[in-house]
């Protein structure tokens, strides 16, 4: 889980999944619309590194290999405003797609 703040108060809990299968990279979405990449097995992906990139974005190293994507503030602030509606947008892709999600394990 990767918690963010921002200074208008609004804070954000966002899941290493859903950070990895919403990666801003071309990898993931493409070089246009309908170029989506659908990303599944994700479940039990991991943050292993968060790098600074300059002043307005962070690159994120998942244990995957991913980290391709550069997160700006405005995309982190935009994927923990439509949270919830983003979320099942995918969920709804998966099952299109037939693929059974595993729910990951709680410590």
């Amino acid at each position: 889980m990767l918690e963010i703040a921002f200074d208008d108060g609004c804070r954000y809990e966002l899941s290493c999944e859903y950070l990895r299968v919403f990666s801003p990279s071309a990898e993931v979405r493409g070089h246009g619309p309908g170029q989506e990449v659908l990303q599944t097995g994700k479940e039990w992906v991991s943050i292993d590194k968060i790098e600074p990139v300059g002043a307005y974005a962070v690159r994120l190293h998942f244990d995957d290999g991913h980290s391709t994507g550069l997160y700006s503030w405005e995309t982190f602030y935009e994927l923990g405003q439509h949270q919830t509606d983003y979320w099942q947008a995918y969920l709804n892709r998966l099952t299109s797609a037939g693929y059974v999600r595993k729910e990951p394990k709680s410590d």
